[in-house]
């Protein structure tokens, strides 16, 4: 079949193109903090936040739950899940990404084209659809952030793919990311991320866990082989995520992935791609784990999301939590910002939010946040007080002693010495945690 390129004004009719207005405007379907153009530390808005659209959510997501059938009205689904409908999805995607003004989208394989009976009929089907989506993205502007592979939804990686304890489910895993990375190559990725999704066990008992671990970080290292060999020199991730559907994941969180990477000499190939609601599942703040993955050169790329502290799952929802934002951008900024990389909205409309037109108020929404986020992230590092409060905090280690220690010319017996001949150290200041948050806030 071949790929045509069309301007579809059919799936939103009566939406514009959403404008910046600014803070004062009554317009719901306009932006009053995310202006794409305006200068944030001398960068454009656009380039420190790279959004991007997830397709999964936002146009295969049906509003199905475990106790309920699909709610969506989304009166461009009348095609099934066949070729012919996912090149139909392809137009409303662009029209939809167009008038949002996003710059990026991000997929799996199976979201944008059906799975086949056979491995080579499902090749076909992604062959034709990226085929539109290369159009598309030629006439628009419009990139692809990342790519990745479902390897997750089948009943084939019902033990999971790359830690399967069937072989052949493994080399169906090799093989369909062998095709993803293809595609995502084809289509200009800035990107791969790696999430099995299934990549952990439910029983320690019936589990071989260093067999699986290691499986893991081989079929990693094929991929990273195969992408060289065919020239993709875009950016790998690792998605960290705790639990569900797994009671563990092998991929817990930063620190437990940065681990592996390293423990399989993966390190160099492979950053982080980090969700908020996988961070809070694995006990952590987003914050934490920016920081962590920051500090240790492994920051590469978000999935911005929340999830609801009073339900204790992955719900996915839209960010709009002013303070949740500002924390992740100051830690963003702070560590040189996500290029290759960017922000990736893996969330989606509530099941009660049925219409299309909640697609925009949801990205208009969270780019608001976002964007809020980084002017006040920005105006805190301008202003300096924050790291003024934090210097002074550990101001005992720019004394003579603090050097000392820092430059590795002291040990224990010097240390020892020290102290005996001064008998105690001198009393701790105060952590200044209720001036730290008010001094925040000033800022929000």
């Amino acid at each position: 079949m071949a790929a045509v390129a069309r301007n579809s004004s059919q799936a939103f009719p009566g939406i514009d193109a959403i404008r910046y207005e600014g803070p004062t405007t009554k317009n719901m379907l306009a932006f009053r903090h995310y202006d794409a153009s305006e200068l944030v530390e001398g960068v454009p808005m656009r380039d420190h936040l790279r959004f991007a659209v997830s397709y999964w959510h936002s146009f295969r997501g049906t509003g199905s739950d475990p106790f309920g059938a699909p709610t969506m009205l989304r009166p461009w689904e009348t095609r099934g899940d066949t070729l012919e409908g996912a090149l139909n999805r392809v137009e409303v995607a662009f029209e939809f990404m167009e008038k949002l003004g996003v710059g990026f989208y991000c997929f799996h394989d199976r979201d944008v084209a059906p799975e086949g009976k056979t491995l080579a009929e499902s090749n076909r089907h992604l062959d034709a659809v990226a085929a539109s989506l290369k159009l598309h993205q030629e006439r628009t502007g419009i990139q692809l952030l990342w790519g990745t592979a479902n390897l997750f939804s089948n009943p084939r990686y019902v033990h999971g793919a790359a830690t399967s304890c069937n072989a052949e489910v493994f080399a169906y895993a090799a093989a369909q990311v062998k095709k993803a990375l293809e595609v995502t190559l084809a289509l200009g990725g800035k990107g791969y991320t790696f999430w099995g999704g299934r990549e952990g066990y439910q029983c320690l008992w019936n589990t071989d866990m260093k067999r699986e671990m290691d499986h893991l970080a081989r079929f990693m290292h094929m991929a990273v082989a195969y992408a060289k060999e065919i020239g993709f020199t875009g950016q790998f991730y690792f998605e960290p995520k705790p639990r569900e559907p797994t009671k563990h994941q092998y991929d817990f969180d930063c620190a437990t992935c940065i681990n592996f990477l390293r423990a399989n000499g993966l390190e160099q190939h492979v950053k982080m791609n980090i969700e908020t609601n996988h961070a809070t599942l694995a006990g952590h703040e987003m914050q934490h784990e920016l920081e962590y993955a920051g500090m240790q050169g492994f920051l590469g790329s978000i999935d911005a999301n929340t999830g609801d502290p009073l339900v204790g799952w992955d719900t996915d929802q839209f960010p709009t939590n002013i303070y949740l934002t500002t924390q992740v951008m100051y830690t963003i900024l702070k560590y040189g910002g996500l290029i290759p990389g960017g922000i990736n909205f893996d969330a989606k409309v509530r099941r009660e939010s049925f219409e299309p037109v909640d697609l925009f108020h949801a990205h208009i929404g969270g780019m608001d946040a976002f964007a809020r986020g980084l002017k006040i992230a920005a105006a805190m590092r301008a202003d300096g007080g924050i790291q003024k409060l934090l210097d002074d905090r550990y101001a005992s280690w720019s004394s003579p002693l603090g050097r000392r220690i820092d430059s590795g010319t002291e040990n224990f017996h010097t240390l020892e010495k020290e102290m005996l001949a001064k008998g105690d150290s001198e009393p701790c200041t105060s952590g200044r945690q209720e001036l730290f948050e008010n001094l925040i806030n000033t800022y929000i």
